[in-house]
């Protein structure tokens, strides 16, 4: 018999953890391989961790709430074959998942005295969650391996509010046993807000989908720094042209050709035109994306999630209509998959099926740019020769990362947009 690992997978591109939302086994469980374990959330979706192997379920590692990076073991399965029966260990750059207890934190305080060895070493994870919190590592006692300090030792410190922060030096001095340089005090992180409860109050828990949502907003908007800029457009043409088709199209094909779908071609043909809005920033550099992968935003009542709409600059406006539809069924009926989500490189969200006429969106990380697409309303227009006409209006707002993108091109792509559109009409432009 040999004891094997199953590990946290990347389930899209771009994940970095998962979150445990329901296990679908137990301790003694004979499973085959491919047997989904556990369903796991994610920022992106929602999937099963299938089995890597047929055999007995040995230890769940994690539990069910917890959140893990990408290669953290969550549990351990017993395999037949020759081995040892012991587990194997993560490799030292590896975070452990072992959950014993909390982590003990010493605030204003001598560093700890770390031996030489695995005690001293700390997982991309680890060092990422410090750096970006201001915790200094020297000051927290681990719970996982050899004393090792894990992602989840920091996540709890975290939610405490109690960052643990180096004493002055002299302090330091006086305590250890070697005088060592303290590190510059770190900030606090910010407690969660004391909202009292009252009678009649409704209490929410936070589900993974939403806590993996508020992570991923949380980095686009530390991390990306948002400009936007708004045009109007003209779309008259455009909706007596669909309103003209609309019904025989429904006959014909059996489900809806929208606004929508207009919008996602237009879009499609000006990131031909203008390439680099279809980029991401890669920190030493930023790549230009040849594919055109549309992203749209499906909303349920739990949550948002983001598939993809592949080569859209090469799929008809009935095209794009038959995959907005089966997309959108998809999310709704929980049997989206996760390369469906996978690949985008520019979204385009519909916020006027609200009846929103402005917005600034947050960008779908690590994508540069995010379009709004508001309501069209009617409004009176003053037209060319002074006459005042009711005119189909609609606002486009598109936040960016201004790390990639400047207003020129941003400017350029927004006025090549609008006069696609504004030219569509039943004359010049075909649904097939």
């Amino acid at each position: 018999m040999a004891l094997e690992q199953i590990k946290m997978p990347q389930l899209g591109e771009s994940v970095t953890e998962g979150t445990i939302e329901k296990w679908l086994v137990k301790p003694g469980d004979h499973v085959n391989k491919y047997d989904p374990l556990a369903e796991v959330n994610t920022d992106k979706v929602t999937a099963e961790v299938p089995s890597s192997f047929t055999g007995v379920i040995k230890e769940l590692i994690a539990s069910e709430g917890d959140t893990l990076a990408v290669g953290e073991i969550v549990c351990t399965i017993e395999t037949e074959g020759g081995g040892s029966e012991e587990v194997i260990e993560a490799a030292p750059e590896q975070p452990t998942a072992e959950t014993v207890k909390p982590a003990e934190v010493q605030t204003h305080v001598a560093p700890i005295q770390r031996e030489k060895g695995a005690k001293a070493r700390y997982s991309p994870a680890v060092l990422k969650l410090s750096q970006e919190h201001g915790i200094d590592l020297t000051l927290v006692n681990g719970t996982g391996n050899e004393g090792r300090i894990t992602r989840k030792d920091l996540l709890k410190i975290i939610e405490s509010g109690e960052i643990p922060v180096a004493a002055p030096a002299e302090t330091i001095a006086a305590q250890a046993p070697v005088a060592s340089q303290a590190s510059a005090p770190a900030p606090k992180a910010a407690a969660p807000a004391n909202v009292p409860v009252a009678v009649g109050d409704i209490e929410i828990p936070v589900t993974g989908v939403r806590k993996a949502i508020a992570a991923n907003m949380l980095r686009s908007k530390h991390e990306a720094p948002h400009a936007w800029t708004m045009i109007e457009v003209d779309v008259t043409s455009l909706v007596q042209y669909r309103d003209s088709i609309k019904n025989e199209f429904k006959q014909k094909e059996g489900f809806n050709v929208t606004y929508f779908a207009f919008f996602v071609k237009a879009v499609a043909q000006a990131l031909k035109e203008f390439p680099m809005m279809n980029s991401m920033w890669a920190g030493d550099k930023i790549v230009q994306k040849k594919d055109i992968n549309i992203s749209i935003a499906v909303a349920t009542e739990e949550a948002l999630f983001v598939p993809v709409i592949k080569q859209a600059d090469e799929k008809t406006i009935k095209g794009i209509a038959r995959e907005v539809t089966e997309l959108a069924g998809k999310v709704r009926a929980g049997k989206l998959k996760s390369e469906e989500m996978q690949g985008g490189t520019f979204t385009v969200n519909n916020t006027g099926s609200f009846g929103s006429v402005q917005s600034m969106g947050i960008i779908n990380y690590p994508q540069a740019a995010i379009l709004q697409v508001e309501s069209i309303v009617k409004r009176p227009v003053i037209m060319d020769g002074g006459m005042i006409a009711a005119r189909d209006m609609v606002n486009l707002c598109l936040s960016l990362d201004h790390r990639v993108l400047d207003g020129l091109v941003c400017g350029r792509f927004l006025a090549r947009l609008k006069e696609i559109l504004e030219n569509i009409s039943k004359e010049n432009t075909s649904v097939y």
